[in-house]
C-alpha cells in the first residue's frame, strides 16, 4: 500500500523493490545504447484488492506482475521515451 503523499527518501525503503531488467534490485533509470533511436520505457501501476503481495525479496518484476494480475482492480501505464 502506497501511504498518502508519498514521495522519496527512507519513506519508501519499507515499499519493497524488485529485479530490474540488469539482474539488480530497484531501478536503475534509463540507459539505452549510445545512437541506438529512441527507447520506451514502461511505468506501470496497478491498485490491488490486498495491502501487499506475498513475495520473495528477489521475485523478477516478471513474476511480480503476474502474482498481482490475480489482485488487481485497475491499472495504470505511462510510457516514456528515451534517447542517448
Amino acid at each position: 500500500m502506497l501511504p498518502e503523499a508519498i514521495g522519496h527518501g527512507p519513506k519508501t525503503e519499507r515499499l519493497g523493490k524488485g529485479v530490474n531488467d540488469f539482474g539488480e534490485l530497484g531501478y536503475g533509470g534509463p540507459s539505452p545504447p549510445k545512437g541506438h533511436g529512441t527507447h520506451h520505457y514502461h511505468f506501470k501501476l496497478a491498485a490491488l484488492d490486498v495491502d501487499e503481495l506475498s513475495r520473495s525479496p528477489s521475485m523478477p518484476v516478471v513474476d511480480i506482475l503476474s502474482a498481482a494480475k490475480k489482485r488487481t482492480i485497475g491499472q495504470a501505464e505511462l510510457v516514456g521515451t528515451y534517447v542517448r
